[in-house]
């Protein structure tokens, strides 16, 4: 049972001095109206302290609604990375690294790709997403954007020739705010179709998409992907997209939608129809808001299995690793690191689909690595 509230110093004082002034008005007028205003007065006075104490149960009681739930789920994440990793839950070849604008803008040189392509020997990366973009909102996309693309991917080629080179496109999508690239309008996605052609034609083997924020079950989404796969296809180069999380349970992205305008998460089934129309679907699985190490690769080993589930076996499935420092709402650096990343791909990846050939992790980004990004990821996944 619950206990009152203790009462107050400030209270007990001024019940005690209005005792004291209905004795004493008692005293003096000796009748009994004052008697009958003291009884209204006191009443009035429990009515009030009851009122609090229901305000204040109903305070607690909120909390704990939102509270609990919170403490279980963060509890289930914890306990999900536990255990070991299986045998073989290793690179795989398929890995991705995200690159820089400064590759393609006339910043780096032909030594900087040298060193490039040293840190690369003996890592499972394979892909190379260099951003070439962004989009303008209409989906056209300069020729100056990408001024050296053509001597970049000839230098990549040089340095490390199993390495493809893929442009990194994006843009903001105007799902949330009025400003930004609207899919809903076919002129828009043709121009989308359009900018691909012309990177393919400038070298790149591949264009990579990165749209946001893009909402879960957009059909011009698709429709976008269905044209750009035809594109892709006709010249042999690869279609991959970054993808949004999955929904930690079912219909979260439309709860967190409601209460915040910003779903976040993709459902389950979205993301299989956007895995099924694409080469590669990278993840990104960060930017999380967990706190805690145990907790943020738990919910990678999660995502790991939720995507594994649904992504059919002919398409590169990698997950998102933070190769970067921040401290927000949403990031937490002492949380989100590589090792607890590759920790929880491994797990994931041991108890749904051990064996997936077609799976790999992609790392962001590559101007703010640092060596123990990099250790992380050589020891934890590669070796």
């Amino acid at each position: 049972m619950e206990r009152a509230p203790e009462r107050t110093t400030a209270q007990t004082k001024a019940e005690t001095e209005g005792e004291g002034e209905r004795d004493a008005g008692v005293v003096a007028g000796g009748g009994s109206g004052s008697d009958d205003g003291g009884g209204e007065g006191a009443s009035r006075a429990s009515r009030g302290r009851r009122w609090r104490l229901w305000v204040r149960r109903g305070a607690l009681a909120a909390v704990l609604l939102v509270l609990v739930p919170v403490l279980v789920a963060e509890a289930a994440l914890r306990v999900n990375y536990l255990g070991d990793p299986a045998e073989g839950t290793r690179t795989r070849g398929k890995d991705a690294l995200w690159l820089g604008h400064a590759w393609v803008d006339g910043r780096k040189t032909d030594a900087d790709v040298r060193a490039l392509g040293r840190r690369l020997q003996n890592t499972g990366v394979r892909d190379l997403y260099v951003h070439a973009g962004p989009l303008e909102h209409d989906g056209t996309l300069p020729a100056s954007a990408y001024a050296r693309a053509r001597w970049f991917v000839a230098a990549v080629h040089r340095e490390a020739p199993k390495l493809r080179v893929q442009a990194w496109l994006g843009d903001v999508l105007a799902s949330e705010s009025p400003d930004g690239m609207r899919l809903e309008r076919a002129a828009t996605r043709a121009a989308v179709v359009r900018s691909t052609r012309e990177v393919l034609a400038a070298g790149f083997e591949g264009a990579h998409f990165d749209l946001e924020p893009l909402h879960s079950g957009d059909g011009d989404y698709l429709a976008l992907l269905d044209a750009l796969r035809a594109v892709t296809r006709a010249r042999h180069a690869q279609l991959s997209v970054a993808a949004h999380q999955i929904d930690p349970v079912p219909g979260f992205h439309s709860f967190w939608g409601t209460t915040t305008g910003h779903p976040k998460w993709w459902s389950q089934r979205f993301f299989g129809e956007v895995a099924r129309r694409v080469d590669q679907i990278a993840v990104m699985s960060y930017d999380t808001m967990q706190p805690l190490q145990s907790t943020y690769g738990g919910y990678v080993a999660q995502q790991t299995s939720l995507a594994l589930e649904v992504t059919p076996a002919s398409t590169d499935l990698l997950m998102g690793l933070p190769f970067y420092r921040e401290n927000r709402f949403g990031h937490w650096a002492h949380a989100e690191t590589v090792a607890a990343a590759v920790r929880g791909v491994r797990l994931g990846l041991s108890r749904t689909d051990a064996d997936r050939a077609n799976f790999g992790v992609a790392a962001y980004v590559d101007f703010a690595a640092t060596e123990t990004d990099w250790r992380s990821y050589q020891r934890g996944w590669v070796r």
